[in-house]
């Protein structure tokens, strides 16, 4: 069977023993701080992009923190209608909102309408990482129980890992040698009576088994320090992708001392944070003064990391400072850090309504995450722009890709279902850079509009005064409340 790394909308249970009974006491005060979140949730629909979306509900689990407010993990709350939170042993709904939420790194914070809620509710303490081979305990409210449960775990490893929340970014995590099932996503893993992490997500399938992670206390201390300001400004990043330098001859031919530090800049984002500042082909020897390996880890709280963590505690507008080899010759620069928006259209996105046009029953969306996972990948040329948007710069020419998602057949668009999946170049001979470019060019008035296609020799041409008397026949017979939705 085929393995997948998972969220899980109500996740950890950790097959190990429960807390011995000498235990207990700490259990039971413990237990007043870990929360049922209930979420009602609409997903959109990408593929009918006018429509609302289905409803379902799911369940997961938060805890008290400092200040009256709930942690719980972003998937736990994503897409959400209408949240009601429960404490333990009342059997009271309490309604609750997402104050903040931070898809990136899966994490959210919760307020609760009743100031009563919070009342002998006292907030968990957060600790720092926990050591190898240590054993923790997570707290949740697992799939099929009504009670809080409290299961325990080894520490096997800890590294960055892809956050499949988002699905494109990577931060910290701390692996946990026991099986994660559906259960309670949220909980607070404590070790010492304090927080350690916030399990969120695992392996399925016959391949890895016994594998679980769990958000760890660093992430966990930087979302809550960006949301001070009352906003959420994101992760960080250098803006530059790197490889190793552990081959001898290649550290030769750079010139390179014999000393198992550095690694090639391979590519630097255009508008990223090093833009200008960073070149390709220089080589990164160390970053806010920690010596940077050949494998690219850095030693940073006695373990091991991506030299990427270093930037993951900043915030944006802190500097970063980079020593480089350039020319034979070490250099120094500060970088200003920003985030990555550029990479936004590679993730999942969340709360958010999709864009579309839809014109002479022909449907058009930006290309997206959420687009792919609806849709697929729609051949090469779709997959070309998806995976090398960011490398390959394609983001100048393109802030979106405009996809001819759909045709929905009628005698207006009549032979024109061969043009699904293609990318929009030009209307009446004018670039397609953005889905409001192609609203604006198709309102223009004109006998005729002339849509160009990546790749395609014949363009679509439709007749406007045909597109006109075609519009409220498409809409009625496809149930389309509105041509256009282009965003807030």
């Amino acid at each position: 069977m085929r393995s997948h790394l998972t969220v899980f909308l109500l996740l950890p249970v950790l097959a190990l023993a429960s807390s011995p009974p000498s235990d207990k006491g700490r259990v039971v005060e413990i237990r007043k701080s870990v929360i049922r979140i209930t979420n009602s949730i609409q997903l959109p629909d990408y593929k009918a992009p006018w429509n609302p979306g289905g409803l379902s509900k799911a369940r997961g689990t938060g805890f008290i923190i400092a200040g009256k407010r709930i942690l719980t993990n972003a998937h736990v709350v994503s897409n959400s209608r209408y949240l009601t939170v429960e404490r333990d042993g009342d059997p009271n709904l309490y309604p609750a909102r997402v104050a903040f939420i931070g898809h990136d790194c899966d994490l959210a914070v919760l307020d609760v309408e009743d100031p009563h809620f919070f009342e002998g509710l006292p907030a968990l303490e957060l600790d720092k990482l926990p050591e190898i081979e240590s054993t923790v305990s997570v707290f949740g409210y697992p799939i099929g129980g009504e009670h809080l449960s409290v299961t325990r775990g080894v520490v096997s490893r800890i590294d960055f890992q892809v956050y499949s929340h988002s699905g494109v970014d990577s931060h910290l995590a701390v692996q946990i040698d026991a099986a994660i099932n559906p259960g309670n996503s949220g909980g607070p893993v404590l070790q010492n009576d304090k927080v350690v992490g916030v399990a969120f997500q695992g392996y399925s399938g016959a391949v890895a088994q016994n594998v679980g992670y769990m958000i760890p206390v660093p992430v966990i201390r930087r979302f809550l320090k960006d949301i001070e300001d009352g906003h959420y400004d994101r992760y960080v990043d250098l803006g530059i992708s790197y490889f190793s330098l552990l081959n001898p001859a290649q550290r030769r031919a750079l010139g390179l001392k014999n000393n198992n530090r550095g690694v090639y800049v391979s590519t630097v984002i255009r508008t990223g944070s090093c833009d200008g500042l960073v070149r390709e082909g220089d080589v990164l020897l160390g970053i806010d003064a920690y010596p940077v390996g050949s494998d690219g880890l850095v030693w940073l709280d006695k373990e091991q990391v991506e030299l990427s963590e270093i930037v993951e505690r900043k915030l944006k507008g802190e500097d970063v400072s980079l020593l480089l080899w350039r020319g034979g010759e070490e250099i120094s620069v500060r970088v200003a850090l920003k985030p990555l928006d550029v990479n936004l259209m590679q993730g999942n996105t969340y709360d958010e309504r999709p864009c579309y046009v839809e014109y002479a029953g022909l449907v058009f969306q930006p290309l997206s995450r959420n687009y792919i996972n609806a849709y697929g990948a729609g051949g090469l040329r779709l997959r070309y722009y998806f995976d090398q948007y960011i490398n390959e710069s394609l983001f100048l020419e393109h802030p979106e890709i405009v996809v001819l998602s759909d045709v929905l057949a009628d005698p207006v668009n009549s032979y024109l279902g061969g043009y699904r999946q293609s990318i929009v170049s030009k209307v009446d001979g004018k670039a397609v850079k953005t889905l409001r470019d192609l609203s604006a060019l198709l309102a223009a008035p004109a006998p005729v509009h002339v849509i160009e296609m990546e790749g395609e020799g014949r363009p679509v041409v439709l007749e406007t005064k045909e597109v006109e008397n075609a519009r409220t026949r498409i809409r009625q017979r496809y149930h389309i409340p509105e041509e256009q939705y282009l965003g807030n």
